[in-house]
């Protein structure tokens, strides 16, 4: 099979004319690059941030980073949710903070958003950070907002029940654009709520850029040298199938003694009450750069 020519669009395009019999030469003008679209002047992003023991409040504290490292000019705001009276130590990057369970407080963030001139909200939306069923209190801020709203949605339920359908179906509808990390996310949102793929965007998950090592370096300092480390990491819940793993691992271990499984949970329910657990090793929140070195005492 040929392969056509490509033609760059400065290359001279000849136009033969037959009547009579003359050849001109015509250079296609040259298109300029555009400019780089400019970010809003002001994005608030709501969603758990650190110091909170959170994996969304990894995400939301890394995204913020990242779009100040690219966009230097835009300013910030974060807004997070509170599940305890006393909140978090957080930096100065936060300037407002909901309360979980107080409906109260999700109105007055969505006036103090209308009030300081925001040009786009950001929700990192995961249905257990909210209060009220299924997350719903979030729909009371959405509701009344009166800039742009780009949701990311960290879980997309295929089978949701009748409260995560219709707190899903109205962010849906509330928000301007919606941003998943996988294909499949992507599918069920068209298959199962019906939202056009022309609203949806695409944008895989990003993780720690870290040059490929030999995962025998990390393992000293968490006591796995010599072992084959199996690795179970982020929020734990009755839907991840964890106990399908630990219910496997006797078999597994009768046929490769060397294998440790490890779980690094993050504000998870511990599996308890089992001696299923005994193959195991859950260990406790981490920070961020102990997290990363445990995920790289994994063969790569």
């Amino acid at each position: 099979m040929s392969v056509p020519k490509t033609i760059s669009p400065v290359e001279t395009v000849a136009r033969i004319d037959l009547s009579p019999l003359t050849i001109e030469e015509e250079t296609p003008a040259l298109t300029t690059a555009q400019p780089r679209p400019a970010l809003p002047s002001r994005v608030a992003v709501v969603g758990n941030y650190l110091p909170r023991k959170c994996g969304i409040a990894i995400f939301t504290t890394d995204l913020c980073d990242a779009i100040h490292a690219e966009y230097g000019a835009t300013e910030l705001l974060e807004l997070p949710v509170n599940d305890t009276e006393e909140g978090y130590s957080y930096p100065a990057r936060v300037r407002f903070e909901l309360s979980e369970d107080k409906l109260a407080s999700y109105r007055q963030a969505a006036d103090f958003l209308n009030f300081s001139n925001i040009d786009l909200v950001c929700l990192q939306h995961e249905y257990g950070i909210f209060g009220g069923p299924a997350g719903a209190h979030i729909l009371e801020l959405l509701r009344n907002l009166q800039m742009p709203v780009v949701t990311t949605l960290h879980t997309v339920l295929r089978e949701p029940n009748i409260d995560q359908r219709t707190v899903m179906a109205e962010i849906a509808t509330l928000s301007d654009r919606l941003i998943v990390m996988s294909k499949q996310s992507a599918d069920i949102l068209e298959e199962v709520f019906h939202i056009s793929p022309d609203r949806i965007d695409l944008i895989p998950h990003g993780i720690p850029d870290q040059p490929f090592t030999d995962s025998s370096f990390y393992k000293d300092g968490f006591g796995t040298e010599g072992k084959d480390v199996l690795l179970t990491f982020g929020l734990l819940s009755p839907n991840k199938g964890i106990e399908n793993v630990i219910q496997a691992m006797p078999s597994i271990l009768s046929r490769h003694s060397n294998v440790e499984h490890e779980v690094m949970r993050i504000e998870a329910r511990l599996i308890s009450g089992s001696s299923l657990t005994d193959t195991a090793h859950f260990r406790p929140y981490l920070d961020p750069q102990t997290s990363t070195a445990l995920v790289l005492s994994v063969p790569q």
